[in-house]
């Protein structure tokens, strides 16, 4: 099918510097622009990639968001911050922008939404032009999670039960089940299987919405009662939310609940790094893609032996970082911190002064406290 991919920058900018000299752009985001031939028109897509995608060959899972300029930047930040604090993996955020949602997501027509009924030709739009074109323009794992609100919700949920396979995880805030009569309910009775050829997440919630409940209480049981060994399903009320407030708050708590097996577990630090690298080869093959102990995490843990006095042990993990992110400054001056610690002073001035040269070349914010402790090193060694 021929489609047109027209790439621009989307620029959601602020000024970083209060020097009219310095002001610079923050650039959060890409948007392409998909002509349709399923839909017959032009769909705005916004993207917004890790932070480190342009440094690496790595390929990463998707979040696919519906309603898109309203979850855009939310989705974005909840993505960055749980892999920040290591509860979830770099990901690419791909948000789909609205021409008629009440078409889009509803799976049967109703006189009193005169465009409604058109959840089946979006569904061909994601499946055969939405998901094709990421696939072909940025490099993903092939695990993809896709988030919608309300009538959004109501539509991911049509697909689970109607193409179950072309996503990996669903996180469905509020979704308006009792459409039509509680048509997708009455289809869930229908189409729930018991086993699925891949692992499924399905994370659902609702707020203090009352006209929500039955219909969300009746497929939920369904959801226990036949999916209860092929699905990770899990349905939340949120106490004192809206159905305006709850996508900020399911968005982060889906994602946590999709990734809730990524944290390393407490005691895996006192393993050594070996049992680190088993935990991210076994997350490897569940969410296919390549995930590998980061620098932040090796680091924590060689710090976490030098506080318990196995200085040697730290010595030997801050030096496997070294050779893991060889173009990091803080890599040497850890080992050099450990290497002093064991009275190391030549090896520790050669880690040191390693350091000092990478966070010249990079205009290091900690260039000043490198440096100190480039020169308190070299003062020990003159006084010898």
């Amino acid at each position: 099918m021929k489609k047109l991919i027209i790439l621009t920058v989307l620029i959601i900018g602020v000024i970083i510097n209060a020097n009219a000299g310095d002001n610079q752009k923050i650039i959060t985001g890409e948007k392409i622009v998909i002509k349709s031939n399923i839909l017959n028109e032009e769909r705005t897509i916004l993207i917004a990639l890790p932070a480190n995608y342009e440094n690496t060959g790595s390929r990463y899972p998707v979040l696919y968001v519906l309603d898109g300029r309203t979850h855009f930047r939310q989705a974005s930040g909840a993505a960055d911050f749980l892999n920040r604090f290591g509860t979830g993996p770099e990901m690419i955020v791909v948000a789909v922008t609205n021409v008629d949602r009440v078409r889009d997501f509803t799976p049967v027509h109703r006189n009193n939404r005169p465009t409604s009924g058109g959840a089946e030709k979006f569904r061909d739009f994601v499946v055969s032009e939405l998901l094709p074109v990421i696939k072909d323009n940025y490099r993903v794992t092939g695990y993809n999670i896709i988030m919608g609100h309300s009538l959004g919700g109501t539509f991911i949920t049509y697909l689970f039960l109607n193409d179950p396979d072309v996503f990996d995880a669903y996180i469905s805030v509020s979704p308006y089940l009792q459409f039509a009569d509680n048509y997708i309910v009455k289809q869930a009775k229908k189409k729930l299987k018991k086993n699925y050829d891949t692992p499924k997440s399905f994370f659902m919630t609702i707020g203090e919405e009352p006209d929500y409940f039955q219909a969300l209480d009746e497929f939920s049981d369904l959801m226990e009662k036949r999916t209860k060994n092929s699905v990770n399903f899990l349905y939340v009320q949120l106490n004192g939310e809206t159905h305006g407030t709850t996508p900020y708050f399911s968005l982060f708590d889906g994602l946590r609940f999709t990734f809730s097996d990524w944290a390393l577990p407490g005691d895996t630090f006192r393993e050594g790094l070996e049992a680190v690298d088993r935990h991210y080869d076994k997350l490897s093959k569940k969410y296919n893609c390549n995930i590998t102990a980061t620098e932040k995490t090796i680091n924590i843990m060689g710090y976490y032996f030098l506080q318990q006095g196995e200085t040697q042990k730290a010595i030997n993990i801050f030096r496997e970082n070294t050779k893991r992110y060889p173009g990091s400054a803080n890599v040497y001056d850890s080992l050099g911190e450990a290497l002093e610690k064991n009275n190391q002073l030549a090896e520790a001035e050669k880690n040191y002064q390693k350091t000092v040269e990478i966070a010249r070349l990079q205009s290091h914010p900690n260039l000043n406290i490198f440096e100190q402790n480039l020169k308190r090193i070299q003062d020990k060694l003159a006084q010898k």
